[in-house]
Order: structure tokens, then sequence, then C-alpha cells
């Protein structure tokens, strides 16, 4: 199992990534929730998961919380983006109160990057926050979603518009879970991996070139090289700006067309699959104003094909690219009606732009 130490906040929290670590989740968390290990030990404990997880894994942590002492609650949602909603919130917020919840009780995000974002934001606002703990069980969740602290829903077609910054405790990254999930899952992952390593390590992206292969049929020591190498570069960062007011930003690399095009397309298209698009797209616009090279975006462009990601926008009418100008408008990075770009010089220098305007992006995108 290896482990990383992410130094943020009052305490900070443990990401532990290993194969079949599910089954530790209640001792671990009996040791942080009481250290003395007092005689009659009792905590409250809710879990927050979907529909595809529960019949996977919420029975496993559920029996591993009950045998540490644990009084245990599953709340189950349905599964997919559109459940990240104020609404779904809301519910969650009935149910906890139902069954007694106290701002003590730990909530436990099971799942995918929705559950992460989902539970995350309800642990925040519920009476003013209690303690979470992410336990993400896709790719996607593990390298991305489940570190950093950012909480969202969703309102309108606006992804993540509603949030806050509420870090978790503990993160438990169990490789094993990655074997029930489907390849589509899988290759949504790697956008974000690649975006990482794109951004912030030549030797982590020299080697997911190198082991793709591996990776994609589930070679379990390849992946959690992967878990671990992604969650160690990104809490760096996170760790040298919490709440995303400066250096943070290059995390959104490829992001903000990326998340134009998943809500144009109606959430058809997985965040990871939008992100490798937006990659491309932004590597693009990066040639274009001449800090990139075509043999550096050739390379990106190569690894996201070899992972089974979409390289090339979506065929959309004059009216979805008319609405993409319009949601890039609106992206959150936007400051003083100026839409910033993290654009690559090359693999691992990231810089930030903010005077590409609309006209330009519309021809570059869409010429």
């Amino acid at each position: 199992m290896k482990r990383i130490n992410v130094k943020v906040g009052p305490t900070g929290y443990e990401i532990r990534i290993g194969s079949g670590i599910i089954a530790h989740a209640g001792s671990w968390l009996k040791d942080y929730v009481h250290k003395d290990h007092a005689a009659g030990f009792r905590h409250k404990a809710a879990i927050i998961t979907d529909t595809n997880v529960k019949g996977l894994y919420a029975g496993q942590l559920e029996r591993s919380l009950a045998a540490a002492g644990f009084y245990v609650t599953v709340l189950e949602v349905k599964a997919g983006e559109e459940q990240k909603t104020l609404e779904t919130a809301s519910s969650l917020y009935d149910r906890l109160a139902a069954s007694f919840a106290e701002r003590s009780t730990l909530i436990l995000a099971l799942g995918g990057g929705v559950i992460g974002d989902l539970a995350g934001f309800v642990a925040a606002t519920y009476m003013r926050g209690v303690p979470y703990v992410q336990v993400p069980t896709s790719l996607l969740a593990m390298v991305d979603s489940s570190i950093g602290g950012k909480t969202a829903v969703d309102r309108g077609k606006t992804k993540n518009l509603i949030g806050a910054f509420y870090q978790p405790k503990m993160v438990i990254a169990d490789i094993a879970a990655l074997k029930t999930l489907p390849a589509a899952e899988l290759s949504n992952g790697m956008g974000e991996a690649i975006k990482m390593a794109a951004i912030s390590d030549v030797k982590f992206f020299r080697f997911l070139e190198e082991n793709m292969k591996k990776a994609v049929a589930l070679d379990p020591g390849v992946l959690e090289e992967i878990v671990y190498q992604n969650a160690r570069q990104k809490a760096a960062v996170v760790v040298k700006d919490e709440k995303e007011s400066g250096q943070r930003i290059i995390l959104n690399y490829g992001h903000t067309i990326g998340h134009a095009v998943e809500a144009v397309s109606g959430f058809t298209l997985k965040h990871g699959q939008a992100v490798a698009v937006g990659m491309v797209a932004e590597n693009k616009i990066a040639r274009r104003r001449g800090l990139l090279s075509d043999v550096e975006a050739a390379r990106i462009k190569e690894v996201l094909l070899s992972a089974g990601l979409p390289v090339n926008l979506p065929d959309f009418s004059r009216e979805e690219k008319e609405k993409m100008h319009e949601a890039i408008k609106h992206d959150k990075k936007v400051v003083n009606e100026k839409i910033r770009f993290v654009l690559l010089k090359a693999i691992g220098r990231p810089v930030v732009v903010d005077d590409i305007g609309p006209d330009f992006i519309g021809e570059v995108l869409f010429d």
C-alpha cells in the first residue's frame, strides 16, 4: 500500500492507495475517530453511494465499519450526473436527519466522481459541516475528484456551479475496485491522468506512453502507480493553493473547452472524454499562438487515442456551437470578462493566458 500525506487545512489528511483495502476502512477510521480505543466505542457513519456501486462495495464497507463499532446507515441515490443537484442534496439532508445523523457523524462517499462531489457537498453543508471520507471506486475519482477538497453540485447546464472547498479526513483508493469498472469508465479516468501528467511531469507522461496497454488491460501494478503518481502530483498543487487562487488553476487544462463540450452534449460525453477533447482543442489554440510544438501536441493526442479517448469535437450544429461559445464565456475561470485558458508551452510546462478573444476561439475550434 502507498500513502500520501496532504498537508492542507488545520490537520491535513492521508491518501491510501492499494488493492483490497476497503476491508481495512473500519479499523483505520476508528483510529481517526477515537484514538484511545475506549471500551464500548460507538460512532455513527453514513455511506452515500449510488445504484451501480451499492451492490458491489457498500456491503463490504458496511461490514468493515460495523466490525469496528460504527452504527452504519447506507443512503443510495440513482447513478448519473443528473443526480448531482441541489434537489438530490436536499433529499440526502432529510434522510440524514431521519437517521439522527449528528455533527460528528462520519459521511463516506462511496462511488465515482458524481458521488464524491455530491456527498462531499452534503458533508460540507449538513449542520455546517460534518467529517467525511472519500472512497473512490472509479479511476476518474481516484485520480481527480477525490483529491483536493472540491465539492459541488450542478445547476442548469453549468457544472459545479454551487459548491465549497471542503477537505476529506481520508481518501481510501482501492485498486481492486477497478476490476469491475466498465472499459469506457476506465478510459474516462485516463483522461484526467493524462491531463495531470501533461501539466506536471515529463517522466509520468512517458510512463503513461509506455504502459497504457498494460493499464487498459487492468494490470494492478501499473494502475496503482498511475493513481499514486497522479495523486502525488495533484496533492502537491493543492497544498500550495487550496482555494484555487493561484497555481491550482493549472489543473483546469482541457477543462475550459471540455466543460462546455460536456454541457452542450447533454452530458452524453463523460467528463474524462470531454477533457480529452478539450486538451486537443486547447493544444490547437496553443499551436496557433506559437506556444506548443506540433510534435508535443501529437504525443498528447496519441496517448489519448491509446487510452480509447475521443480527440475531436462532436459534430455540433450551428446552434450547439453558439451554446459552446456562451458556456466558455460563463466558465468559472473568467475574470473581469476575460477568458482564461491553461495552455502548454511543452509537456510539463503549463501557462495561463487571458488575452484570447471569443472570435479567435471560434475560428480555431470550428474552422
